[in-house]
């Protein structure tokens, strides 16, 4: 991406939209890690490919066929998961495996690159607006299930016995995880998704002594990596994606001095 390519305005409004992908993607990592799910986003991230390559082979906007694809993909991976009993992460390297196949199937060699490690230079105002209010909606609703979502996680008899439905919040766990992801394949690509929501989470791990501080801090990381990357992207010329991603890694590493 070059300057002449995005102006000063446009890139500000991607900024700010990478920012709030970036602190959700951040927020909802961190319980993801805490259940051991991290890998599940890079294996959903897998799962738009094949909506990411109709959306660049017939002109709609990416995010909307990645969407697309994962609200399939999740309510059968759900919907698997009340018929086997099997773990999350098992049902979804099954459902991931099939549509990374499909996806090569008729994905052009030369759009592979953008659905692979994302694209911010062409990104229209509606879905910038889209994507942050997108954002603070799943944030909201992730904080209010999250401790229900602890909960179930120690013991779903226990989270029973308390009225909670645990199928129904796992659903709704998902759904908030494959809009995230739709999000983030817009800035990272389908590659990377998997690092863009645990590796904040980690690095908050590192420095955080309560379960609050852990969540916060994992947002805080998960939005000064994408601020910082796209922000060197514009300078550099280098596809925002990879920056986002060696940014964060940086945090982790600098954290593991605090630990």
């Amino acid at each position: 991406m070059n300057i002449g390519m995005i102006s000063n305005i446009q890139f500000f409004a991607v900024l700010i939209m990478g920012a709030c992908i970036g602190g959700i993607a951040g927020y909802i990592g961190s319980l993801m890690v805490t259940k051991r799910m991290a890998l599940m986003g890079g294996a959903l991230g897998h799962l738009t490919l094949p909506g990411v390559s109709l959306g660049l082979l017939y002109g709609f906007d990416i995010s909307l066929g990645a969407l697309l694809f994962l609200g399939g993909g999740i309510f059968l991976i759900w919907l698997l998961e009340q018929r086997t009993k099997l773990p999350l992460e098992a049902l979804t390297a099954v459902v991931f495996a099939s549509s990374l196949a499909i996806a090569f199937l008729f994905l052009p060699e030369k759009e592979a690159y953008i659905a692979l490690i994302g694209n911010i230079s062409n990104i229209p105002f509606f879905a910038i607006i889209s994507s942050v209010l997108i954002s603070l909606i799943i944030f909201f609703i992730v904080r209010t299930i999250m401790p229900r979502l602890v909960l179930a996680g120690i013991s779903s008899d226990l989270a029973c016995m308390e009225g909670y439905n645990v199928s129904r919040l796992t659903l709704v766990y998902l759904v908030c995880i494959a809009l995230v992801v739709a999000m983030g394949v817009r800035i990272v690509g389908g590659l990377m998704t998997a690092a863009l929501v645990s590796i904040p989470a980690c690095t908050s791990n590192n420095i955080s002594k309560n379960l609050s501080r852990y969540c916060y801090a994992s947002t805080l990381f998960g939005i000064l990596s994408c601020i910082i990357g796209m922000s060197i992207s514009l300078i550099v010329e280098i596809p925002a994606g990879p920056l986002i991603i060696i940014t964060s890694s940086l945090f982790f590493l600098i954290s593991l001095v605090f630990k």
